[in-house]
């Protein structure tokens, strides 16, 4: 299964400081999610390649914002994965100002991928970054990737779960069961990315006129 359109995503640039970070063109879409969420495994298996965003054996590593091209100038953003342990508080405090002042800044920002892991949702680290959203009334899409470690049942719970959580939040929140392994929600994730980055609205304003 790929979509031609993702399939050309390529590595632009990394940032590390809120003052590295390319200028605004298109329209942009981060991922975030907790260093073990499988945060990269779903770029890659959005893009249809393998290796586009890097897959650590050791999470957490990552402390750049990894910036990636598609055609007509829109991007995928990877921002720095959280909840990593073994890096010193000094260096977690750096990362987390850098992502908030990214999702705070960027007004090309259009959503916010939230990579959870489905036998772990909505960790303390989540619900901080969906304050955030909150804040800054940006949608937010949630996966609940490793889907395919559950039965069925157990996957439908807990998206439900999940959904009745949310129900007072302020912003725009959609949840969907995901798997980067097995390719499960892929072509509801492609939809909710091209309605984000307003993909096919030229196509619909040439058929009224």
């Amino acid at each position: 299964m790929m979509n031609h359109y993702y399939q050309q995503a390529s590595f632009v640039q990394s940032a590390t400081t809120p003052k590295t970070l390319p200028k605004e063109s298109g329209l942009e879409v981060a991922f975030a999610g907790r260093s073990n969420s499988g945060k990269s495994s779903t770029i890659n298996r959005v893009c249809s390649q393998k290796s586009l965003a890097r897959t650590s054996k050791t999470p957490g590593r990552t402390q750049l914002i990894n910036f990636f091209t598609l055609p007509e100038g829109q991007l995928l953003v990877d921002l720095p994965g959280y909840g990593y342990a073994k890096v010193p508080e000094n260096l977690k405090i750096q990362w987390q100002k850098f992502i908030e002042a990214y999702l705070t800044m960027r007004t090309t920002l259009k959503g916010l991928i939230l990579v959870m892991d489905i036998r772990h949702p909505m960790t303390m680290f989540d619900q901080g970054l969906l304050a955030w959203a909150a804040h800054r009334q940006l949608p937010v899409h949630i996966l609940l990737n490793k889907a395919d470690k559950l039965s069925r049942g157990a996957m439908q719970n807990t998206v439900l779960a999940v959904r009745k959580e949310l129900i007072t939040y302020q912003s725009p929140v959609t949840v969907q069961a995901f798997s980067a392994s097995s390719g499960l929600g892929l072509e509801e994730l492609w939809e909710k990315l091209n309605e984000w980055f307003e993909r096919g609205a030229k196509k619909i304003e040439v058929s009224i006129h």
